[in-house]
């Protein structure tokens, strides 16, 4: 949805008819992964894909027929077979479902503003829309603390909707679903922009920034000491801030897709900016040490205030457990168990160990 919601935007403000086809279901390798969605407009204005082209002139034609009744529509794509070449079908060997609705719709009304203003707010939702009945459409908003906006027309599978939402949202995939025997809906969810906020210029930084960038990070470096943190250093990271960490953290407003890494090795540094971090809505915050020290390095956060609750939320020492010794290595072991939270498989700070190598 984000990449596409700036010409949404653009073209309701110009008080154009939108319609949105998003993938629900796949089976194969598609080109597009389950939630990538299309807008297009009465008058041929296209945005996203669903496909990378081969069925996008078909779902447009379709789109323009829910967009003339209203109606939401399923579209079912496969292989196009021998005996029917005349067929739309897949290339790729695949089957999609394609889910197409009107914006115009009433559901769309009542959800399309606090969706805008969780992708502008960089915040985690979950959007359960049903598929199928005489509800087909209607749409569920979940908040990762449970509350929820809208409804799905009964209490029961408002429950099972709000239950979907608050699972998917743990492992940050969207997927089909299955709310009773016989209502099937498709659990959407927005995910911010990932941000790898990497405390310390050191030598671990390097590397940390080379690969959090090959995996889609935007990466911030925070260090006070103008000798370390420099262009010739680190000419991939997105942004070098020259100041003292806490603060700088305090600044970016850490939200539910900050990652924070505090490797500087120097408790000056790192003990502030990990109370700045614990305190805030990162999704991640890990500190490079040894495990005889983190009572002392627990003791010390305690001192600047920070709570129980937030300690628990606490990587020490940071990265998974592989056995890495170079700065490269550490770096592969942090990113490693990032990912692995940022995938939900984290309770409390303990992330499972798996091995990697």
């Amino acid at each position: 949805m984000r990449e596409i919601a700036e010409d949404i935007k653009k073209w309701k403000n110009q008080n154009k008819a939108v319609a949105i086809a998003t993938i629900v279901k796949a089976n194969g390798s598609p080109m597009r992964p389950i939630g990538s969605k299309m807008a297009v407009t009465t008058d041929q204005q296209i945005t996203g894909s669903v496909t990378g082209g081969c069925i996008e002139g078909a779902v447009y034609d379709e789109s323009q027929e829910v967009l003339a009744s209203g109606k939401t529509k399923m579209l079912r794509y496969g292989v196009v077979s021998e005996e029917r070449p005349w067929e739309i079908g897949l290339s790729c060997g695949s089957s999609l479902s394609v889910f197409v609705e009107s914006l115009q719709t009433p559901e769309w009304q009542q959800t399309y503003t606090p969706i805008m203003d969780v992708l502008e707010k960089n915040e985690l939702l979950a959007c359960v829309t049903l598929l199928d009945g005489a509800n087909a459409g209607s749409k569920l908003l979940v908040w990762p603390d449970g509350h929820t906006q809208g409804t799905l027309g009964s209490p029961e599978l408002e429950k099972a909707g709000r239950d979907a939402g608050l699972n998917q949202l743990i492992t940050r995939d969207p997927k089909a679903v299955k709310l009773s025997e016989e209502v099937e809906a498709f659990v959407d969810i927005f995910i911010p922009p990932a941000r790898l906020v990497i405390v310390g210029a050191g030598h671990i930084g390097i590397p940390l920034v080379g690969l959090a960038k090959v995996l889609g990070f935007h990466t911030i470096v925070l260090d006070p000491r103008s000798a370390y943190a420099t262009r010739e250093r680190f000419p991939d990271a997105d942004e070098l801030i020259l100041e003292w960490p806490s603060e700088a953290i305090e600044k970016l407003i850490p939200d539910q897709a900050t990652f924070i890494a505090v490797v500087s090795h120097d408790d000056k540094l790192d003990n502030p900016a990990l109370a700045a971090a614990l305190k805030s809505n990162a999704a991640y915050v890990g500190v490079l040490g040894t495990k005889r020290n983190v009572p002392k390095r627990l003791d010390a956060l305690r001192e600047l205030g920070v709570t129980e609750e937030q300690l628990a939320r606490l990587h020490a020492p940071i990265g998974l457990e592989i056995g890495a010794v170079q700065p490269e290595e550490i770096a592969l072991a942090v990113l490693s168990e990032i990912v692995a939270v940022h995938h939900g498989l984290e309770r409390q700070g303990e992330v499972r160990q798996k091995s990697i190598l």
